[in-house]
């Protein structure tokens, strides 16, 4: 494949670092250095603080709560600044990561790639099936891909996402504790871990960030701060090596999303650690944990709670071997620069 310039679009408040909190964020993460390592050039447009491997164009900030207006400032921004960078860098491809990619859409021209990280239903209409010529839209998981692919003609496939499998360390031993990672947002359902690890009688570390929403603000201080306590605790943003030593050290990782979960990366993550999944069946969930081998689906607290004692008895090494043979970062990268070529020769 020729030498490429890749134009990435990120979410336009999340900020993209070498380990952020979401899974849009890590995908395009991944890929911007993948890009560099295979001599690419890589230019990332995402929210101020961002460190990606490429050049980064910075989408200014709210100091505050995130509302209709910080959204249209957003939208305003990214209408002026994707042309200008068009035309002053010569670009081969778009890759849009945005729930909202649609409304910042640059004039005919270039080619785009949208990647789907969410469940279709949160998307608008327009955004399933772009009018704008050369544009293209791909899903994260076979789950997403069969409910999507009858309701786009613009849809090219799905791509699994991939994370990084991480130095293996047979010595460091299994602890009897849980982890719950992610955004912090009703959603996700992270009251019903804290519930289902008092009722097992199990530690619990609660790690995630809670965004500038009101609606997520209201979820955690109303939902998961009373429920903390001693054993249970919320630990907080935690990424790099401490995030990977305590998903190692973990008997178990708590996903008790409410919604239909398109990939689930922390779940992936976990498996990369040697860590078996406690989950329920929603979604691209079901196609990531085998459930005996690699994890548990459970329906409720009471499952959930039952299953966390029983992680005890999962193979590390197994989970470990599931996420190199299907999860590996770099099956992932070398999907996308396969689909970058097949559109550019296509546009």
């Amino acid at each position: 494949m020729r030498r490429l310039t890749v134009l990435s679009i990120a979410f336009p408040f999340a900020p993209v670092t070498a380990d952020p909190v979401g899974g849009a964020e890590q995908v395009l993460s991944h890929l911007d250095r993948a890009l560099l390592a295979g001599g690419h050039r890589s230019i990332v447009i995402a929210a101020e603080g961002s460190k990606p491997a490429g050049e980064l164009i910075a989408i200014p900030q709210p100091r505050g709560e995130i509302g209709q207006d910080e959204w249209a400032c957003a939208h305003e921004y990214l209408r002026h600044v994707i042309p200008e960078v068009l035309r002053t860098r010569r670009v081969d491809l778009l890759h849009m990561h945005g729930l909202d990619y649609h409304s910042y859409l640059p004039p005919p021209g270039v080619p785009v790639l949208a990647t789907l990280h969410m469940s279709a239903a949160f998307y608008a209409p327009e955004a399933l099936a772009p009018e704008r010529p050369r544009t293209w839209i791909n899903t994260v998981s076979r789950h997403q891909q069969e409910l999507l692919a009858v309701r786009s003609s613009r849809h090219v496939g799905a791509i699994e996402n991939g994370v990084p499998l991480g130095p293996v360390d047979n010595r460091r031993r299994k602890r009897a504790y849980a982890l719950a990672v992610g955004r912090i947002c009703p959603e996700k359902g992270f009251h019903l871990a804290i519930d289902a690890a008092k009722l097992a009688g199990l530690p619990l570390g609660l790690i995630g960030h809670v965004f500038s929403y009101s609606q997520h603000q209201q979820y955690f201080d109303r939902e998961i701060r009373p429920r903390l306590d001693r054993r249970r605790r919320w630990l907080g943003p935690v990424s790099g090596l401490r995030k990977w030593r305590l998903l190692r050290s973990a008997r178990c990782l708590l996903v008790p999303s409410l919604v239909p979960e398109t990939a689930s990366l922390v779940a992936r993550e976990a498996l990369a650690a040697g860590t078996p999944v406690v989950a329920f069946p929603n979604g691209a969930l079901s196609e990531v944990v085998d459930p005996g081998r690699t994890g548990f689906l459970v329906r409720g607290v009471r499952e959930m709670a039952a299953a966390m004692l029983q992680a005890a008895d999962i193979d590390p090494q197994a989970c470990r071997e599931a996420a190199r043979e299907r999860f590996s970062v770099g099956r992932m990268a070398e999907e996308y620069f396969a689909l970058y070529d097949r559109l550019l020769r296509v546009a």
